[in-house]
């Protein structure tokens, strides 16, 4: 007898496009009368001339998350819904502001409507929130029941966001192939194999066109890029499920968050660094030749668009043996996504991985490149 599974595979609507937000109004009305809009404090005062249309008529109150998605913030939020009697959350920013939204609509039951200003997480799309200390330290996951009501993604209001965003959001989005297919590449559920192939068409996407989108901000190769960060990451998690989420790599990016003097840096830069740890962990526990292969292709890539590749990339140049352990161990909690792997993991064997990973290949494996953008399902593998 089968196992029962529920997926929340994609938001009820996703509306995109140049523009789209001052038409949108109706959309939001349909859902609310009395929204809280829920952001930072800067992101929300630039957002704004995008915002006044879409929201005219409405009774609307704005709420600041802060810093995180914490605890104390979402308590204060929950006290901001009272307040104002919302009938509505619209999310707005990136992907703690999207997470914030998310969570306090499940928690006070009522509609979200997500509206990305950068394309450097997927948050918008996806039916999760990531929890954080007030201190801005990761300290667990929700998932939830449904994803976000309606997803409006602007290309004007994305094109507003620093370069940087999008580099960091590609770094999150190629995770997923390197994740995905560790852990479940030999899965013989259709909705994984599915997912997992899935992945791998997005890995190709931003090994093609991310350096072009990069140099040309609101061209047509830079709103692919865009689509593949924010909607298409998403999908994968939706249809595979948490199992192809995240491994070792989002569990690096969880760890380095207990280290105050990472917080200056992206979720999707220290994802991409951890991608590194991940297939060096590959390499020194599991002898991998593909995962040698693999490395020194996201080593070029990352030096081609910007992404870090060492601790000193990440500005962590100064930090302590002993707060390398303390990622490396929290990075390997008994409850941690690095045991999706298929070996066991050390903290001593993260802490080596974590300083070496731009290490030089010990052998010459077949060199790496990107294949073409494949016309029907191949096998997953680490080669093309």
């Amino acid at each position: 007898m089968s196992t029962i599974s529920t997926l929340m595979v994609a938001p009820s609507q996703v509306v995109r496009g140049s523009g789209i937000l001052s038409g949108s109004g109706s959309l939001v009305a349909r859902l609310g009368q009395r929204p809280l809009l829920v952001g930072g404090d800067r992101t929300l005062q630039a957002a704004a001339p995008f915002l006044t249309e879409m929201l005219h008529g409405l009774k609307v109150v704005q709420a600041s998350y802060r810093n995180d998605c914490c605890e104390t913030s979402l308590a204060q939020l929950r006290q901001a819904v009272t307040d104002h009697g919302a009938d509505l959350i619209i999310g707005v920013g990136g992907g703690k502001a999207l997470d914030a939204a998310k969570l306090l609509a499940h928690q006070t039951q009522l509609p979200v409507i997500t509206i990305p200003t950068s394309a450097a997480t997927c948050a918008a799309w996806t039916a999760l929130s990531n929890v954080y200390s007030d201190q801005g330290a990761f300290r667990y996951d929700v998932g939830l029941p449904v994803c976000p009501n309606l997803l409006l993604l602007d290309y004007e209001l994305v094109a507003t966001a620093p370069k940087r965003t999008l580099i960091a959001g590609i770094g999150d989005a190629i995770a997923k192939w390197y994740e995905a297919s560790v852990s479940s590449g030999h899965s013989s559920q259709t909705l994984i194999i599915g997912a997992v192939q899935q992945a791998r068409v997005l890995r190709d996407i931003l090994f093609q066109k991310s350096a072009a989108a990069l140099e040309n901000p609101g061209g047509d190769d830079w709103r692919e890029v865009v689509d593949a960060s924010v909607l298409m990451a998403g999908v994968i998690g939706g249809i595979g499920g948490a199992q192809c989420r995240t491994v070792a790599a989002h569990s690096v990016h969880n760890g380095l968050t207990q280290i105050p003097s990472s917080h200056s840096m992206l979720h999707g830069e220290k994802v991409a660094y951890g991608i590194l740890v991940q297939l060096r962990l590959e390499e020194m526990a599991a002898n991998n030749a593909l995962a040698v292969a693999a490395r020194q292709q996201l080593l070029r890539f990352y030096t081609q668009i910007g992404l870090p590749m060492t601790l000193n990339d990440l500005g962590l140049e100064e930090m302590s043996v002993m707060e390398l352990r303390q990622a490396a161990e929290f990075a390997c909690q008994p409850q941690s996504d690095i045991h999706h792997l298929p070996f066991a993991v050390s903290p001593q064997q993260v802490m080596a991985a974590m300083v070496s990973t731009t290490a030089p290949c010990r052998r010459s494996p077949p060199e790496a490149s990107v294949s073409p953008l494949p016309s029907k399902a191949q096998s997953p593998s680490r080669k093309s």
